[in-house]
């Protein structure tokens, strides 16, 4: 296989969305517009990449990294002005390059891998990938010949009333034999209303010079979508989100309504897992297997276990065990990790704790910074004190302690192995091992105390 290069066009500043992200930044099912199409490039075995950067051009680097080299347009003076700046590094080699727009996040690298296969095979100098469209106004048309070969890219302020009944468009994605692309970007004129150097036009130029030119049919229309409003991005959301989870469904999991559950491109999901309405997962989560998630569950960049089951709760940043049952209506906040078999009921907030094996705080709690061991008990109404006002302090439950309704565990403490904490009690100092400890007043009853009140 010839070698292949890829310049990726990020450069335009994106007005129509109206925002101050840079436009290629905006997510697109929890990911970078602009980070999918380097991602789907990688996956082909590009020798280079390199993305041409304008606006927002420190924001760019800083989100791809080392995953692309970059070039500046200082100027926005064109499609065909941005590849140039490519030249100084690739200019001279030999190899096929593609040339693809940041803001089309849902091509697949399986369409680039045939668009190339197609180039290569024909020898064409230039091949545009094309696609059929029930709607083609606004876009570049393709005439072809009797023969099938490509004759021109008509744009639609050209076309004839014949021309523009052509459905076959031009998705604004190329790929051009390296050297000839750049010596014929030379050649491009910028004598139009905008004053600008337009890509489309080194394809005519090609052309005019009996270069032979190619184009390659995509049967997705939806793979070219070029996001540059707030409509369109809501659209390539939702055919990105659907077609992730059919990615999932296909590997074994089960979602009972696709349209109504949100999972994000960097997801992982074990089979056998079911994922009810109303479901989000985001970020980098990975989820084993047998699991059950939802209804209206939410979980950010965390770590679930096999068999566990999350119920209309909040789990983020965290690492949740196996056999372990979350909520209803639990909150697990960043840096938690909860053992195997943990149950966190109703009401409960976790907050930066670990929480070990079979341990359970079923209803109405809160523990905060806290290390907790195995196969201990929080009665309903407890509370982890653990914040003075100025720092937060650690508290310390040890295996098989046993705490009592509305007990109060003030920061720092710790509550020994097997203790027991009778109920209603403020726990202020360390209980040893094996200990009752009661922190209550005595209660005292004061007879016809009522009595007496209503005859003041």
């Amino acid at each position: 296989m010839t070698n292949t290069y890829a310049v990726v066009l990020a450069a335009g500043q994106g007005t129509r969305m109206k925002s101050g992200l840079y436009k290629v930044l905006h997510p697109v099912c929890g990911k970078p517009m602009v980070e999918h199409v380097i991602d789907h490039i990688h996956g082909l075995g590009a020798d280079r990449i390199v993305t041409v950067v304008g606006h927002g051009a420190e924001a760019v680097e800083e989100t791809l990294g080392q995953k692309s080299e970059y070039v500046l347009q200082q100027e926005q003076l064109g499609t065909a002005h941005a590849v140039q700046q490519a030249e100084a590094l690739i200019g001279s080699l030999e190899g096929t390059t593609l040339v693809v727009c940041g803001d089309t996040p849902l091509i697949r690298s399986e369409t680039m891998e045939a668009l190339i296969a197609h180039h290569n095979a024909t020898g064409a100098k230039a091949t545009i990938l094309t696609a059929h469209a029930d709607d083609p106004t606004g876009y570049g048309r393709i005439i072809r010949g009797e023969d099938g070969q490509v004759l021109r890219n008509v744009e639609q302020k050209d076309a004839t009333e014949e021309e523009k009944k052509v459905t076959e468009i031009n998705t604004g994605t190329y790929c051009f034999d390296n050297k000839a692309l750049f010596e014929t970007l030379k050649k491009v004129k910028n004598d139009n209303a905008q004053g600008e150097y337009y890509l489309p036009d080194v394809v005519g130029i090609l052309q005019s010079e009996h270069a032979r030119v190619s184009a390659f049919v995509t049967d997705d229309f939806s793979e070219t979508l070029g996001v540059n409003d707030r409509v369109v991005l809501a659209e390539a959301e939702s055919v990105m989100r659907r077609r992730i989870a059919e990615k999932h469904m296909r590997n074994g999991v089960t979602i009972i309504n696709p349209d109504n559950t949100y999972i994000s491109a960097a997801a992982e999901i074990g089979r056998d897992t079911l994922l009810q309405p109303g479901t989000m997962i985001e970020g980098h989560t990975v989820i084993g297997e047998n699991c059950t998630i939802g209804p209206n569950s939410q979980i950010v960049n965390s770590e679930i276990g096999d068999g566990t089951s999350v119920h209309s709760s909040v789990v983020l940043a965290s690492k949740i065990g196996a056999d372990t049952t979350i909520g209803p209506f639990a909150h697990i906040r960043p840096e938690s990790a909860l053992g195997d078999k943990v149950r966190i009921g109703n009401f409960v907030e976790v907050k930066k704790s670990t929480i070990g094996d079979g341990s359970k705080a079923s209803h109405l709690s809160y523990i905060g910074d806290a290390e907790v061991g195995s196969g201990v008990n929080f009665g309903c109404g407890t509370i982890v004190v653990n914040y003075d006002g100025k720092h937060k302090h650690v508290t310390t439950v040890e295996d098989d302690a046993f705490i009592g309704c509305n007990s109060n565990l003030i920061a720092p403490v710790k509550i020994g192995k097997g203790a027991y904490i009778a109920a209603g009690s403020t726990i202020s100092e360390n209980v040893p091992e094996s200990s009752l400890a009661i922190a209550r007043a005595r209660q005292e009853n004061k007879e016809d105390y009522v009595k007496k009140l209503k005859l003041k």
